[in-house]
C-alpha cells in the first residue's frame, strides 16, 4: 500500500476494474457522488476537501479487494456522524448492507453525563459488537484509522499522542488478530513516530547507516539460496525483508537490548509454488546453515488462529550472525499480508472464501464478543475484557484428542473448560495436564495437554473460580451460574451492598433511592428493572461502587457547588477583613452574611426598587446586579448566585448612576430640551453623548444620579413628555 499518494476518485475506480465488473465500479461511483455532495463545503484539518479522506479510504479497501459494498462503506463512512445523511437513507439509495456496515463504523451520538472516556469505550463497543456480526465493518475501520494515521500531523501534538495510543492499544492488535499484517506495521511505526519521536528516529537513522552492509549480506544470502534450489528444480521467489521500526523498538525495550545488540534485522522470505516445495526448501536452508535450536516454527501444520501460515527458521548465517528465513506458498503470503480480508476478496466479482466451516470455526473468539457485549453492561469494562481476551498474548494448548485450543497467557484449567463448553465448565471438579493431576488454578504453557476431570453431582463454580480464571468467556458463564441460580439472594446481597457504597460516600441511600433516580441508573446499564441491577451486583456482574456512584452523582454535584460556595463566600469574607479602608456604602444588604465587600456593578447600574441578586467575583467581593442582567444568566454564574436586597429602599438619600438612552427624530433644539427636561426634575446629569444617522435618528446617551425607581420614573416620564422623542430605555454594558 503506498503511504504518501493521494489517490483520486479515477485512481480508485482504475483500480477497482482489475477485478471487478463494470456494474460493481459503477455502484461505486454512485457511492463516491452521493459521498461527495453530503461532504461539500466540509474541510479537514489539513484544509483539504473532506472527500478526500473517504476516497483513501476506499482506495485502501480496493487495494484489499474488497467486495463493492464495502468500498462503498468505504465512500461513506462519515456521511451519517459528520452531515444530515440518515441511515434510512442510505439503505433506501443502496442496500441494507451498505447502510449496516456505515452504521457499524458511526460512532454514538452525545451522551450526556459520561466522561469521554466512556463515550470512547461506548464507540468502541458499538463497533465490536457490530464487526462481530459482520468482520467487514472493522475492515472499513481499519482503513479509515490507517489514513488517519497518515494524516495525524496535521493535528495537535496532545490529540496526535492520544489517537497513537489508541491505535497502538486497540487497532494495531486488532490487525494482528485478523492478520492483516500490510495495515498493522504501518499503524505500529506511525504510532510509535508521535508516541516517541525521538527514539523512532534514532532507529531510522541507524537502520540507514547500516543499509548498504545489510543490503550485500543479503544478496549474498539469496544468491546461495538461489543456486541450491536451481540444482533441485524448484522455483521461489526470493526477497529480503526488512524488519519494522515497530518490532525493532519492542525488542530493545522488551529484552533491554542496544540497537547494535539485534542482529536479526532482516529475514529471507521465500514463496513457492506447493506446501511440498516449503518442506523440500526447509531441508535445503538446515542443509546450508546450522539451524538455532529452539527457533524453528511449523505455521503450515498448525497455523495461528488469524490464519496466518509459513514456515519460520533461524540459522548461523553465512558471517557468523543469526539468520531469520519464512518459508510459504504465494497463497499463504496473500493470507499474511491480507489476513482476514484475502477472506473476503473478489475475483471476477464474486466472494472468494472456499472453505467457509473452517474460517468461521477459526474466529470463533469473534462470535464470542456478542456473548461478553450481553454480559457486560458498562462499555469500559467490556473494553477491558477484550483487551486481555482479543489483544494479550496467547498460549496454545491441546485437548486429549489433539485439537489446538487458544487462550490468552495466564489462562488456568477452568478457562480451558469453559473454552470446551459451558456445562463442561460449570461441572469441573479437577484438571490432569500433561497426565498428571494440577490445581485449578495451574498456569498453562505452550504445548500442554489438558483434560478436564467433571462430574454430574459437582455443586457448580465456586465464587473464588471468578477471581482465578482469566477468561471474559469463562467469567461471563460463572456469573451466568449464579444468576440463575441465587437470584433472591443476589438481589438481597447486591441492595447491601450498594447501600454500604452509598453510606461510604457519606449519603443516606434513603436520599437517593428514590423510584425516579433508580429508574435513571439501571436504564442506564441497560437491565430491565431494579431488581436485576441488584442481582447484577449481588453476582458481581457490576460493581456496587459503580452503582452508588451513578445513584449519587446528582446529590454529590449539588453538594460540592455548596461547598464551593461556602468556600468562596469564606474567601471574601477574608478578602474584605483586609480590605476595610477600601469599603464602600453600597446600601445593599446580604442575606444572613455580615462584613461583606459588597459593590454595584457598572454593567447593568443597579439603584433601590430594581429586583436585584449578588454574584460572588473572585478577589472582589460581591458585585450586585439587576436580575434581568445577561452578565449573570450563564450557568456557570448561576452557581455564584447570593440572594441580597436593599436597605431602607424608601428613605435612603444615597444617590446611584443610572444610563438611559433616548432616541427620537433629529432636530434642532432636540438635545437642549431633553437637558432642561432632566434638570425640572432637579437631577445631577454626570455624561451627555449623542449622535444621529443618514435616516435623520437621533441617539441621545445620559448618566443621571438618582434615588430610587421612583425617581427614575419621574424622569423617564418627563423626557417621554417631549415632541419627537420615541424611546427611553437603561441600558447595560
Amino acid at each position: 500500500m503506498a503511504k504518501e499518494e493521494i489517490l483520486t476518485i479515477e485512481d480508485v475506480i482504475e483500480k477497482a476494474r482489475r477485478y471487478l465488473t463494470e456494474e460493481d465500479t459503477g455502484f461505486l461511483r454512485r457511492a463516491y457522488d452521493f459521498a461527495e455532495n453530503a461532504h461539500k463545503d466540509q474541510y479537514r484539518k489539513s484544509g483539504e476537501s473532506y472527500i478526500v479522506h473517504p476516497v483513501q479510504v476506499a482506495g485502501i479497501l480496493v487495494d484489499l479487494e474488497m467486495d463493492p459494498e464495502t468500498i462503498a462503506g468505504g465512500f461513506l463512512h462519515d456521511v451519517v456522524e459528520d452531515t444530515d445523511v440518515t441511515l434510512e437513507q442510505l439503505e433506501e439509495y443502496f442496500n441494507h448492507e451498505v447502510a449496516m456496515l456505515v452504521d457499524g463504523v458511526t460512532k454514538l451520538g452525545k451522551i450526556k453525563y459520561k466522561s469521554k472516556e466512556a463515550i470512547q469505550a461506548e464507540n468502541h463497543r458499538k463497533m465490536f459488537v457490530a464487526m462481530a456480526k459482520d468482520i467487514r465493518v472493522i475492515l472499513i475501520k481499519l482503513a479509515d484509522r490507517l489514513h488517519n494515521m497518515r494524516t495525524l500531523k496535521h493535528l495537535p501534538p496532545e490529540k496526535q499522542r492520544r489517537i497513537s495510543n489508541e491505535t497502538l492499544e486497540i487497532f494495531a492488535p486488532l490487525a494482528h488478530r485478523l492478520g492483516i499484517s500490510t495495515i498493522k506495521w504501518e499503524l505500529e511505526d506511525t504510532a510509535l513516530r508521535y508516541l516517541n519521536p525521538q527514539q523512532y528516529y534514532r532507529i531510522v537513522q541507524l537502520m540507514k547507516q547500516k543499509r548498504e552492509q545489510r543490503e550485500s549480506y543479503i544478496e549474498e544470502v539469496m544468491g546461495e539460496v538461489k543456486d541450491q534450489l536451481s540444482d533441485v528444480s524448484i522455483q521461489a521467489d526470493i526477497s529480503g525483508r526488512p524488519k519494522h521500526l515497530y518490532s525493532i523498538y519492542r525488542k530493545m525495550v522488551k529484552q533491554n537490548k542496544q540497537f547494535n545488540e539485534i542482529y536479526d534485522l532482516l529475514a529471507v522470505r521465500i514463496l513457492v509454488n506447493s506446501i511440498k516445495d516449503c518442506y523440500a526448501v526447509l531441508g535445503i536452508i538446515h542443509t546450508c546453515w546450522k539451524p538455532m535450536p529452539g527457533r524453528f516454527k511449523d505455521y503450515i501444520a498448525m497455523p495461528k488462529p488469524n490464519l496466518y501460515q509459513s514456515l519460520h527458521t533461524t540459522v548461523i548465517g553465512p558471517k557468523g550472525d543469526p539468520l531469520e528465513v519464512q518459508i510459504r506458498t504465494k497463497e499463504m503470503h496473500e493470507i499474511a499480508e491480507y489476513g482476514i480480508a484475502a477472506h473476503w476478496a473478489y475475483k471476477e466479482g464474486r466472494r472468494v472464501n472456499q472453505d467457509k466451516k473452517s474460517f468461521e470455526e477459526k474466529l470463533t473468539w469473534f462470535r464470542e464478543i456478542l456473548e461478553w457485549q450481553n454480559e457486560t453492561h458498562d462499555a469500559e469494562e467490556f473494553m477491558e475484557s477484550l483487551k486481555v481476551d482479543l489483544f494479550s498474548d496467547m498460549v496454545y494448548v491441546f485437548t486429549p484428542k489433539g485439537d489446538v485450543i487458544e487462550l490468552p497467557s495466564g489462562s488456568v484449567p477452568l478457562d480451558f473448560a469453559y473454552r470446551i463448553h459451558t456445562e463442561v465448565g460449570n461441572q469441573t471438579i479437577g484438571a490432569k495436564v500433561n497426565g498428571k493431576m494440577e490445581p485449578l488454578d495451574y498456569e498453562l504453557k505452550n504445548g500442554d495437554i489438558i483434560e478436564v476431570m467433571t462430574s454430574k453431582h459437582s455443586y457448580g463454580p465456586s465464587q473464588d473460580w471468578l477471581k482465578i480464571t482469566q477468561t471474559s468467556q469463562a467469567k461471563s458463564k460463572i456469573k451466568q451460574f449464579f444468576k440463575k441460580q441465587r437470584r433472591e439472594e443476589n438481589i438481597s446481597k447486591g441492595k447491601e451492598a450498594v447501600d454500604r457504597e452509598i453510606r461510604s460516600l457519606g449519603i443516606e441511600p434513603k436520599e437517593v433511592l428514590t423510584q425516579d433516580n433508580l429508574k435513571r441508573v439501571y436504564e442506564r446499564f441497560n437491565f430491565m428493572n431494579e431488581e436485576d441491577m441488584y442481582a447484577a451486583v449481588g453476582y458481581q456482574g457490576i460493581t456496587a461502587a459503580l452503582i452508588a456512584t451513578r445513584l449519587t452523582d446528582k446529590i454529590r454535584e449539588t453538594r460540592q457547588k455548596e461547598q464551593n460556595l461556602e468556600e468562596t463566600l469564606e474567601e471574601v469574607k477574608s478578602e474584605t477583613a483586609d480590605k476595610k479602608t477600601h469599603k464602600r456604602d453600597s446600601g445593599v444588604q446580604v442575606e444572613g452574611v455580615d462584613n461583606l465587600l459588597v459593590r454595584l456593578s457598572k454593567c447593568c447600574n443597579p439603584v433601590p426598587g430594581d429586583k436585584i441578586l449578588g454574584y460572588i467575583t473572585k478577589g472582589r467581593g460581591v458585585s450586585v446586579h439587576r436580575a434581568d442582567c445577561p452578565n449573570v444568566q450563564t450557568e456557570e454564574a448561576r452557581e455564584r448566585h447570593l440572594h441580597v436586597e436593599w436597605e431602607n429602599a424608601q428613605t435612603d438619600k444615597k444617590q446611584y448612576h443610572v444610563d438611559l438612552e433616548i432616541s427620537g427624530y433629529d432636530r434642532r433644539g432636540l438635545l437642549n430640551e431633553v437637558l432642561q427636561a432632566v434638570n425640572e426634575t432637579k437631577t445631577n446629569i454626570t455624561q451627555v453623548n449623542g449622535r444621529s444617522d443618514r435616516n435623520k435618528m437621533a441617539v441621545i446617551h445620559i448618566t443621571i444620579l438618582i434615588q430610587n425607581t421612583s425617581h427614575l420614573r419621574k424622569i423617564v416620564e418627563r423626557i417621554k413628555q417631549i415632541r419627537d422623542v420615541y424611546t427611553v430605555t437603561r441600558t447595560i454594558q
